[in-house]
């Protein structure tokens, strides 16, 4: 169960820090998703690689969310 929260609470913070720059995003969503990877025992670089590319893509789409 714990891991459950520590996935949501990453996937949040992810989200939640977008960066004023595509590299930014990119960098902040890899470091989102490295952290969740090894907390939840997965692959850091596919947790930043999935982490990276789903908060640039968000910041794109949503750019008033972020």
């Amino acid at each position: 169960m714990q891991k459950i929260w520590i996935l949501a609470f990453g996937l949040v913070l992810g989200v939640a820090a977008c960066g004023d720059t595509m590299g930014e995003q990119a960098v902040l969503g890899g470091a989102a998703g490295a952290g969740v990877a090894v907390v939840t025992d997965g692959d850091p670089l596919t947790g930043a690689v999935i982490g990276a590319g789903g908060n640039v893509a968000f910041c794109q789409l949503y750019p008033s969310r972020c």
